[in-house]
């Protein structure tokens, strides 16, 4: 490929004779001071802090009252499945911004697709409900 000039760009320039590191040297910039702004205030914090550890500091901290239990006791399994289903009710609204964003360019079968979606998500939900899952005693 050849410049204006008629001779062939060296390495490392783009067809308008331009450095092409220099291109990217103001996005090398951005990013160590966003580096930089969120380093400095941890390392800073950690100079000033006080380094005084006692018994109080170093126990377990559990919404401001002692242990009841280890804490090594495993979870019941209620809890992940309201975890999982909550990943998977959050990860389903996720896909409502793009779907909305190209629905006139996908039209109907677009739609209708989204809608047999939604409906399989609506079944799954109420199956979960009639079975108990969401019941916490």
């Amino acid at each position: 490929m050849q410049n204006r000039a008629g001779s062939s760009p060296a390495f490392g320039t783009n067809t308008l004779g331009e450095n092409v590191l220099e291109q990217y040297f103001p996005i090398l910039i951005f990013l160590l001071i966003g580096a930089a702004l969120g380093i400095a205030p941890i390392v800073l914090a950690w100079i000033v802090s006080l380094k005084r550890p006692d018994a109080q500091k170093l126990a377990p901290y559990e919404c401001g009252f002692k242990e009841f239990e280890d804490a090594r006791l495993p979870f019941d399994v209620r809890f992940y499945l309201v975890a999982i289903l909550f990943i998977l009710f959050d990860l389903e609204t996720a896909f409502f911004i793009p779907w909305s964003v190209v629905l006139r360019k996908i039209g109907s079968p677009g739609f209708w697709g989204m809608m047999i979606f939604l409906t399989l998500l609506v079944v799954g939900f109420v199956y979960e409900w009639k079975r108990g899952a969401l019941e916490w005693e």
